[in-house]
């Protein structure tokens, strides 16, 4: 059933002057993130059940073994190994002696979210052995300390898997050898070289992966005919490891490290990649660092390590919770599923890279070889429509430094190469990002295939799965936009979104011609990945339409005339929102003329989300509406959207039950409880956890332009407090009973008539 806001828009004010302005001291929301804690009282038979930690570059998935030992995979958001595989970077073992399970079966593992630490106790008072495992947020060392009754011996291992050279039994739809080679012939194999562990050490320990060969960057460029555009090789000698150091530790050989027997230990691993570097150039980069890092002291680095936390959760909440007695609290599952993977995004996202949706740095083995950490369905590339999922809860989050690794690589690293691209296929200028590239920026191998470029009449990829594919461009700029309205950074407007939205523009000015109305006519063009003969695409039009409006939305001062002038001129040759009609009834069309359908996306939608043409407080919405009835394809896992989509119509038993739906969705071979998938993509699926933060936020809060509107699509029977952000630097928090709006509190005061209730 439509939840109904016709003519009941009310304004903060009015709320405000009935209700009051007091709210909750920040304290105290802080202290509701141990209602969310995750505990588990027995170990975990292997990496199955891990939990996550991380500092935002480095993570680990953590365990217990049921001999009590401590393990843990490494991972990092920039170990990319010479096959352009996104790598763990090791493995590690914790023992202790005496055995703390010897005669006790008493056991809690707890991650302890507002810390950012796991927290392991092994035995009764009088016995016991309690163990705290950190990531540094603020340099790339990880922690493992311990407190105990008695004295103990701990002794720490590494136990690595790539040990010698490893052909892969199976290639990815992403690796760069896939369909290479010619028929009747083996594909090139794909070797995974070994890591090398450090000789020699004074009581310490470690291991490294230095790429000594690029399989990737040389090749595709060349093929892709890129080999002009000079590019220092992003793989060849990178070189990344760690070394372990214990207070008061002795080394037993080059793999074991143990400490002396006593009541309190602790270990310090040391994360670092170089690149370029050779092996002893990565040593004395890492020897460095460790100096650095020593020279303050551990207390002062915990307490900062806290500090972030504290602030991280202090930026935004939303705590709901079913009001109806004796009913299925469905709203406290959807909030621990909200909070876990906001965690799951912070723990990865401020490396060098974007997010990986096919598992970010926690992917676990694949199970049918259980010693491989490192695979990932899809491989090492980049999708733009599974990566974009994570990054548009952030804003509303107020996680503004957890996006700039996103435009780092589209807006910086790639953005040059992809304006050559441009003008050397073409002859014209502009820029358009394919939907599936590796991280430099080069088209998967195998979608481009492996015709040479001057062999070719036409220079796009031979792969008609993203052929035409080309809304990556509009959405960027759009998440471009929306932190720039958030945080007013005027210096990210002016050097990053002016130059990358006339690029964008430009293609499809350059690439499409204009029909006998002064329209571009975009075709050939397609539909996302699912409908591959069209004209006049949803997602470019809507997305393009989108861009120019908010762009031209700008006060003078930031657009000169000459600007305005040609923003107005591309806006007018915009074809509009295609629709098409079922049964007599108008809706939204996937585009204006559509065939062949591939695959199970709902493009028509887009004008929805992400680009909000369609919403709540705008005219047409029955034509979102319609199309969302009459969706060819429904889900609500995975990448599947139709929970957001709900979210912008003002649907609100629907959303909720899709997003319910989405909370209840674990993997039921992980024990952690958001971790999601495999799904369409691979363990943890990021792509799913970031549709349930958007839909979460989005019921709750909706913002165009200056206009805030709350409860868009808000169930009554759930109360909730909440505290988010809003454009122009605006917080909003709120207390909601019983569908009213009971406490609300907007920073800046100015930006309260700018509010208003849905009802």
């Amino acid at each position: 059933m439509r939840h109904s806001k016709e003519v009941t828009y009310k304004t903060a004010f009015i709320l405000i002057c009935l209700y009051g302005s007091v709210y909750a001291d920040v304290n105290t929301e802080f202290n509701k993130m141990d209602t969310f804690n995750i505990t588990w009282d027995s170990p975990s038979k292997d990496f199955s059940g891990s939990m996550p930690i991380g500092n935002g570059d480095i993570g680990l998935n953590v365990w217990v073994e049921q001999s009590g030992d401590v393990v843990f995979y490494i991972g990092k958001t920039d170990s990319w190994g010479d096959n352009a595989r996104l790598l763990k970077v090791g493995k590690v073992r914790i023992d202790l002696t005496p055995n703390p399970f010897s005669g006790s079966s008493d056991f809690q593992q707890t991650l302890n979210l507002r810390q950012g630490t796991i927290e392991i106790e092994y035995g009764k008072e009088d016995s016991a052995v309690k163990l705290r495992v950190w990531a540094d947020t603020n340099h790339p060392v990880v922690h493992i300390t311990s407190q105990s009754q008695n004295p103990i011996e701990m002794t720490v291992s590494i136990e690595l898997w790539r040990t010698e050279p490893d052909e892969l039994p199976s290639i990815e739809v992403s690796d760069v050898h896939l369909h290479r080679g010619q028929p009747g012939n083996k594909y090139a194999p794909t070797v995974v070289e070994p890591d090398t562990v450090l000789q020699n050490q004074h009581n310490r320990i470690g291991w490294y992966h230095h790429n000594r060969k690029s399989v990737g960057p040389e090749l595709t460029m060349s093929i892709q005919g890129l080999s002009d555009y000079r590019m220092v090789d992003p793989l060849l000698h990178r070189t990344f490891g760690a070394v372990i150091k214990a207070v008061a530790g002795k080394q037993l050989d080059d793999l074991t490290l143990v400490t002396a027997k006593g009541k309190s230990h602790r270990f310090d691993i040391y994360i670092l990649t170089k690149h370029p570097a050779s092996p002893e150039e990565w040593l004395r980069a890492m020897d460095d660092k460790i100096s650095a890092v020593e020279e303050i002291s551990f207390e002062k680095r915990r307490q900062a390590h806290l500090n972030w936390w504290r602030d991280f959760w202090n930026r935004s909440w939303i705590y709901a919770k079913t009001n109806k007695p004796k009913a299925q609290n469905d709203a406290l599952m959807v909030t621990r599923a909200y909070t876990l993977q906001r965690f799951i995004t912070a723990c990865a996202g401020r490396g060098a890279y974007p997010i990986k949706f096919n598992g970010s740095i926690f992917n676990v083995p694949y199970p049918d070889k259980p010693g491989d950490a490192d695979y990932r369905r899809w491989g090492p590339g980049y999708w733009w429509q599974n990566t974009r999922l994570p990054y548009f809860s952030m804003c509303t989050a107020g996680d503004y430094d957890l996006m700039q690794p996103l435009f780092k690589m589209y807006a910086d690293d790639v953005f040059e190469l992809s304006k050559y691209r441009t003008r050397h296929y073409f002859g014209h200028d502009g820029v358009y990002f394919p939907e599936c590239i590796y991280f430099w920026g080069a088209c998967f191998s195998g979608t481009y295939g492996w015709v040479p470029f001057e062999e070719r009449e036409d220079k796009l990829q031979t792969s008609r799965w993203h052929k035409w594919e080309w809304v990556c461009g509009p959405e960027l700029l759009c998440l471009m936009l929306d932190y720039y309205e958030h945080t007013g950074d005027e210096t990210f407007l002016w050097e990053k979104i002016f130059p990358v939205a006339r690029e964008v523009m430009a293609f499809f000015e350059n690439y499409y011609k204009t029909g006998s109305d002064g329209k571009l006519v975009m075709h050939p063009s397609q539909a996302v990945e699912t409908w591959w003969e069209c004209t006049n695409p949803m997602p470019e039009v809507a997305g393009l339409r989108a861009m120019s409006r908010r762009l031209l939305m700008l006060p003078d001062r930031l657009l000169t005339n000459e600007e305005r002038m040609y923003w107005n001129a591309a806006r007018e040759k915009l074809p509009e929102l295609p629709t098409r009609q079922v049964g007599g009834v108008r809706m939204l069309a996937p585009a204006e003329k559509f065939a062949r359908k591939q695959n199970i996306e709902n493009p028509e939608l887009y004008a929805v989300f992400p680009f909000r043409q369609i919403a709540i407080e705008k005219p047409n919405i029955e034509l979102g509406i319609e199309a969302l009835k009459h969706r060819w394809d429904k889900g609500n896992f995975g990448w599947r959207q139709d929970d957001i989509f709900m979210a912008y119509l003002g649907l609100t038993d629907e959303a909720r039950e899709y997003l319910v739906g989405r909370a209840h969705n674990v993997h039921k071979g992980s024990r952690f409880p958001a971790f999601w998938g495999p799904n369409y993509d691979w363990l943890p699926d990021q792509t799913h956890g970031g549709v349930l933060m958007k839909a979460f936020q989005s019921m709750l809060m909706q913002t165009d332009g200056e206009k805030i509107y709350l409860l868009p699509s808000w169930p009554k029977d759930w109360d909730v407090d909440f505290k988010l952000h809003a454009p122009y630097k605006t917080v909003i928090e709120g207390k909601v009973r019983g569908g009213e709006v009971k406490e609300l509190k907007v920073t800046p005061k100015s930006r309260l008539s700018d509010v208003e209730i849905c009802k």
